[in-house]
């Protein structure tokens, strides 16, 4: 009786997982995507059934009307850029990446690069100290830490003496900001501080369609963004990653209003709260000489506009493709990209860390790395602590910093935000960094089949999953 009972409810499951493996491949917005799903729910059915219910494609169509809306309300905000005509910097095209980012560079901007948590956090304080009106704060992960208690302390200062602060957080990443940190902030005013979407196991749950995007924005004069969290690690205190190696800038000049306008249509959907008459939306004054273009990515696009960004981006490339990730995942387009971009002789390095914080992406990279190797792509991995960077540079004109990694879940599932420059004074400042982190890196030189047995074996099996990692 038992065995018959068993037995039945395998072959419901496998039904099942036959049914979700059709509609994953309805609903999923790559082939690859499609295959991971359907590997995954005809190879494993009793997990990949409740696996599917929970994270699939399919249960985000109203959360993606619904953030459709809130970019629709602040269109008028967006300003045109002429698709028109050559529009070259340094021989590189600028229309591909302004059709894009639905936005176009703009001229007059001053960035600093600030290359670790010390002096990332530094000028964040600052910054919010001197704030006069208001504040846009977000950040992926947000801890209740020894940094974390500092920058509560700042934006609370910052709320009692009158400016107007709007902290976005992501429920899933987080989830360890204690609640007696959230009452002190919704106490003293800040917005946001208290907002939960969803119930707490429901945001645990929520895999996908997060917002991954970390920046900060004062008084629409002065913006911050990169890779950095708000967590004792970004600092270089955990024991586990040691040193930690990450990178923020502050930009001044008109390309501001547009990291504005990305947080504006967040937090339109995060809390049903426009703040169009709340902000300054006039172009602030030029600062300096970099033109810059922000180029805000998300599920809701129509096109994957985290892959189209990189491979606009490696295409466009004369002499050098540059890249620091943390991890490595590229769809096949971005794969094919690179090994072509090599095999014209174009210097093409990419930087990953040697250090494990998420084993599944650090292992499927393994099962990249032979084949751009063979291409010609140098592969460097980081050895003096965790490598989390997301920075690119092409050429001796374009770079680019942000918080979209290279891979599948940064392309299509988080919404991102990356600012390109144009400016070779700049570029060269990045080709500096990053030479120096080369320099504490080791090139990688053997294959997968060198590799330790635990890598040979599994990072076939992780690549197979790597659409829906």
């Amino acid at each position: 009786m038992l065995t018959a009972l068993i037995a039945i409810l395998s072959a419901l499951s496998l039904a099942l997982a036959i049914w979700l493996s059709w509609r994953a491949a309805q609903a999923a917005r790559t082939p690859q995507g499609a295959v991971g799903w359907v590997v995954f729910l005809l190879s494993t059915p009793h997990i990949g059934v409740l696996i599917y219910a929970i994270f699939g494609p399919h249960r985000y169509k109203r959360q993606t009307k619904n953030r459709r809306a809130s970019r629709l309300l602040f269109d008028d905000k967006r300003p045109d850029h002429d698709g028109e005509g050559p529009r070259l910097m340094g021989g590189i095209d600028r229309r591909p990446f302004e059709r894009i980012a639905g936005l176009p560079f703009v001229e007059g901007n001053s960035v600093e690069v600030l290359k670790d948590g010390e002096a990332t956090f530094n000028a964040l304080f600052d910054a919010i100290d001197r704030s006069e009106r208001y504040l846009l704060v977000q950040f992926y992960t947000f801890r209740d830490d020894r940094i974390g208690e500092e920058v509560v302390n700042r934006l609370v200062a910052a709320a009692q003496r009158g400016v107007k602060v709007h902290l976005y957080t992501d429920a899933v990443g987080s989830k360890d900001l204690s609640w007696a940190a959230i009452r002190r902030m919704e106490k003293a005013g800040v917005a946001g501080a208290a907002l939960r979407r969803q119930t707490p196991i429901m945001r645990r749950l929520q895999i996908n369609f997060r917002n991954h995007r970390k920046t900060v924005i004062v008084d629409g004069r002065e913006a911050f963004i990169g890779g950095l969290n708000v967590g004792d690690e970004y600092m270089g205190r955990d024991p586990k990653f040691g040193p930690w190696r990450d990178t923020f800038c502050r930009i001044t000049g008109p390309v501001v209003p547009q990291l504005q306008l990305i947080f504006a249509e967040d937090w339109h959907w995060l809390t049903g709260t426009s703040l169009r008459k709340d902000l300054d939306w006039a172009l602030p004054e030029a600062q300096g000489a970099t033109e810059a273009l922000t180029v805000a990515t998300g599920p809701i696009d129509d096109e994957d506009g985290g892959s189209a960004l990189f491979f606009a981006a490696i295409s466009s490339a004369q002499e050098r493709i540059w890249l620091s990730t943390p991890y490595c995942v590229p769809d096949l387009a971005l794969l094919s990209a690179l090994k072509l971009a090599a095999a014209a002789g174009r210097d093409v390095r990419l930087l990953v860390p040697e250090t494990i914080d998420h084993y599944l992406p650090w292992l499927a990279a393994f099962a990249y790395f032979d084949e751009l190797t063979e291409a010609g792509v140098q592969i460097w991995r980081y050895k003096e602590g965790f490598l989390h960077q997301k920075a690119l540079l092409i050429d001796d004109h374009l770079s680019a910093l942000g918080s979209t990694n290279f891979d599948n879940r940064s392309f299509r599932l988080n919404f991102e935000t990356m600012v390109l420059f144009h400016d070779r004074t700049l570029a060269a400042e990045m080709a500096k960094m990053l030479e120096d982190d080369f320099a504490r890196a080791e090139r990688l030189e053997r294959t997968l089949d060198e590799q330790p047995l635990s890598i040979r074996v599994g990072a076939p099996l992780a690549r197979l999953v790597a659409p829906v990692l």
